[in-house]
């Protein structure tokens, strides 16, 4: 449901009702120069962008920093959360 144009008390009943329901809410308005958006989403799932780290090679390195996981920016992998 997308609401725009609606006072306070309409915005929050029908934002209640489709939270009961399980339906996706968006509401927002503008106001000259300002505004505001509003998503009540419930429950979903969504897919993020993480930086692989990169194991340490025993035995190549010598020193403290040998043991500290190393990030490489260039491989990534998703996540679902």
């Amino acid at each position: 449901v997308c609401l725009t144009c609606c006072s306070r008390d309409v915005m929050v009943r029908i934002d209640q009702l489709c939270h009961k329901n399980s339906v996706k809410f968006f509401t927002g308005d503008v106001f000259g120069y300002h505004g505001y958006m509003f998503a009540d989403l419930g429950e979903h799932e969504f897919v993020e962008e993480k930086t692989k780290v990169a194991k340490a090679n025993p035995g190549v390195e010598d020193g403290p920093d040998t043991k500290k996981a190393k990030l490489d920016p260039s491989e990534t992998t998703m996540v679902k959360k």
